[in-house]
């Protein structure tokens, strides 16, 4: 499926890997829509590049509606990326003071990265089965996830967050075998470790720490990278209901 002439919503586009992918799909010729809660960044992002924000929260039904009936008003909606972040809660099962983890935070924590998900997939999902199909095959569009090596190798302190990742992953296969009889395919890509904006000065320090640890290129994923993935997602009909690890062969260590 080409992606010029698409219309593609970002979720979390106005992030890091997200504004790299609504650039990217941009320049190759789709409409996009970022739906995020970055208001400031968002504007910009359609100022500058005569894409439209849309503010939403991932895990409200009404807002992520919204903003798929944005996208449709640019045209049939083929494309979805889903790359929204949140806070994320962490620490042992059991802390060294005996007490087990928070319960609430460990919800929260499903709710943003792994209910949201699920959110965004199966409302973008409904609303490419309304459209015709763009190719011989019966192609209607492709909706991309984001987990995490986190998923397969979490490390201490992250099981909130691993299970929310190991669960965006878990769902790759199911929803490819739902959604293939409808022409959309699905695809989850398990970003390792990305130096982008958002870590600000700091991110020296995390690339002299985590550079190293990378088999090959020995540093931090680029946010242009994972964004270069997605359009080739799009663009290979034969990818679906795989996660794709890009991470320099990068495994975490225990801690």
């Amino acid at each position: 499926m080409q992606v010029q002439g698409t219309s593609a919503l970002v979720v979390g586009g106005a992030g890091g890997l997200g504004e790299a992918t609504v650039r990217r799909l941009r320049a190759a010729g789709a409409s996009v829509v970022v739906a995020d809660l970055a208001d400031e960044k968002g504007k910009a992002l359609e100022e500058e590049l005569g894409i439209r924000y849309v503010r939403t929260d991932a895990t409200d039904e009404g807002e992520v509606r919204t903003a798929i009936g944005e996208a449709e008003s640019l045209g049939p909606l083929r494309v979805a990326v889903d790359v929204h972040g949140g806070p994320a809660s962490g620490g042992r099962l059991v802390g060294r003071d005996g007490e087990p983890m928070d319960l609430a935070g460990f919800r929260r924590t499903l709710d943003i990265y792994l209910t949201g998900v699920f959110n965004v997939l199966r409302l973008a999902a409904a609303a490419m089965a309304r459209q015709e199909p763009v190719d011989e095959d019966g192609g209607r569009g492709v909706v991309v996830t984001t987990a995490s090596i986190a998923a397969y190798e979490g490390q201490t302190g992250q099981l909130p967050y691993a299970a929310a990742k190991g669960g965006v992953a878990a769902m790759t296969l199911v929803a490819a075998r739902d959604l293939s009889p409808l022409g959309i395919r699905v695809m989850t890509i398990a970003p390792g470790t990305f130096l982008t904006p958002a870590y600000g000065k700091s991110g020296d320090q995390l690339e002299a720490y985590w550079g190293p640890q990378v088999p090959h290129p020995r540093r931090m994923g680029r946010s242009a990278e994972y964004a270069a993935l997605v359009q080739h997602i799009c663009e290979n009909d034969y990818l679906n209901g795989e996660v794709i690890r890009l991470d320099g062969a990068l495994r975490f260590p225990p801690k």
